[in-house]
């Protein structure tokens, strides 16, 4: 690591409380999966169907204070963890830069580690030992986790942090809007410049074209205040994220596909032969197969891949942020296409074995699900690692945090578009008769899931074109070639052990 340290965008307190509320979140659920008295009373079998009452009261409010204290932590938390990791940096160093590259591969293995205990050691203590047992193991995780955290405070790079992000792009958008009908000067060095002391502290900028009604947020009208004037340091933070919004519209798009088909392709292995040899999968663990994938992907790509395309294209990536994006949302692309081929077979299997009010047993093997898995393993490997990356290196040194939550932004409204567009395909698709639409009910056999796959690939194919006329015309902050130190030795060969 190089000797001066960066600005960190995150305190380390912060991510202390936000991971406490995550664990403080866990619990709660265990405690109120352990003890009775919090819990509705048990199911009633009855003739025709079984009679349950559902928690309410003070039970209700300390469920939904659970569920709710968890995704704010991890939120939280995962906003932070990147620009915090990626800061500890030299990208002025060729060893170093070419580590954050690889950071950012880990960071998401990582990740994937997680799930892929959750999914595999966490049900399985859920279902034979508890639910209780499960919320007090995953509270005992994240401990363990912010141990492991607060151990590496001697070694972190950090600073105090300077302020609000969000509250320095408003008082811009404010003081802008205020000052809309004001001329600017001809000359641009008549616009507010950052003092020595802010300039020792944040990274200073110089004016850009584009925006000019922002820059008018840096002209002195005599008005002083921090939502009067700005400095064009300021405004140019502004830019840097505005430029990045078409990225993260098409972005947006390009993931509306990913989530559903992970949650319809369980679904469709639910019907399908789940034995591997002897051994009965479970549906549960069939998320398991695009996790592995991915972790698989990564270190290949990672260790052999970047490698390699470093020594042809002399980017630190191998390629760069916007390309690898585009990469896994074509990949996603061909995972729907396929996504839909499978299920037209398999629906034929069932029709020929007259099974299509069957639920299970339809004879055809899950296996002919690992191409679409494997494709969506490659999207995670390029385009989540990509976007990551992307938003994080093109913002401003003082907006490193709100590039990483702009990147999980794109994920949560994408999911909310996709069960959005269910909805919106059941009712266009839903006739007058009473048949129902191609999504309407539970059995997947006399549905029309191949279409809706194919309505996906359309969509894909689309937001794929739109990803591309906006990654063409975007003009990088920073550049991604490997850099050269004093000795002339590139970045690749003075870091092969990098991890």
């Amino acid at each position: 690591m190089g000797n001066d340290p960066h600005i960190l965008v995150i305190s380390q307190s912060f991510v202390g409380h936000v991971r406490c509320q995550q664990l403080l979140g866990y619990i709660l659920l265990a405690v109120q999966a352990h003890v009775p008295s919090l819990q509705p009373p048990p199911c009633t079998p009855g003739h025709l169907a079984t009679t349950c009452e559902s928690v309410h009261g003070s039970n209700l409010s300390l469920l939904l204070l659970g569920l709710y204290l968890i995704p704010i932590g991890d939120g939280a938390a995962r906003a932070c963890l990147p620009a915090l990791g990626g800061e500890q940096f030299d990208t002025s160093d060729p060893v170093e830069q070419t580590q954050e590259a690889s950071f950012f591969n880990w960071y998401t293995f990582a990740v994937s580690t997680g799930g892929f205990v959750g999914l595999v050691f966490v049900v399985w203590v859920e279902n034979s030992k508890g639910w209780d047992i499960g919320f007090f193991v995953c509270a005992i995780c994240v401990l363990l986790g912010m141990l492991i955290w607060i151990a590496g405070f001697p070694f972190y790079r950090n600073q105090l942090p300077t302020g609000s992000p969000i509250t320095r792009l408003l008082q811009v958008l404010v003081a802008a809007f205020q000052k809309r009908k004001v001329k600017l000067p001809e000359n641009p060095s008549e616009l507010k410049q950052i003092n020595k002391d802010e300039a020792s502290a944040i990274e200073m900028l110089h004016k850009t074209e584009g925006f000019h009604c922002l820059d008018k947020a840096a002209v002195d009208t005599g008005k002083t205040g921090a939502w009067s004037l700005c400095s064009i340091t300021q405004v140019e933070e502004t830019k840097i994220i505005l430029r990045m919004v078409p990225i993260f519209l098409s972005a947006v798009l390009g993931y509306i596909p990913v989530p559903l088909i992970l949650n319809f392709t369980v679904q469709q292995g639910n019907t399908m032969d789940t034995r591997l040899g002897a051994i009965h999968i479970s549906p549960a663990t069939l998320f398991v197969i695009p996790t592995v994938f991915q972790m698989v992907i990564l270190i290949v790509y990672d260790r052999f891949i970047v490698p390699f395309l470093r020594r042809i294209t002399g980017y630190v990536g191998g390629v760069t942020h916007l390309q690898r994006i585009g990469i896994g949302f074509l990949s996603a692309t061909v995972a729907t296409g396929i996504a839909a081929l499978v299920e037209i077979k398999r629906k034929k299997v069932a029709e020929e074995n007259g099974l299509m009010d069957a639920t299970t047993g339809i004879p055809i093997s899950v296996f002919w699900l690992t191409v679409q898995f494997f494709l969506l393993g490659i999207v995670d490997v390029t385009s989540f690692v990509g976007l990551l990356e992307f938003f994080y290196s093109e913002a401003s040194m003082g907006m490193k945090s709100i590039g990483s939550s702009i990147f999980y932004c794109i994920l949560g409204v994408s999911a909310w578009l996709g069960s959005l567009l269910i909805q919106l395909a059941n009712r266009v698709t839903r006739h007058s008769d009473g048949t129902g639409g191609w999504l309407d009910g539970t059995n997947l056999n006399r549905g029309k899931l191949d279409r809706f796959y194919g309505l996906l690939a359309v969509l894909e194919l689309v937001s794929l074109f739109i990803y591309m006329f906006f990654a063409r015309r975007y003009v990088y902050r920073n550049d991604q070639k490997v850099v050269i130190d004093g000795d002339n030795k590139t970045a690749s060969e003075g870091a092969i052990n990098v991890i």
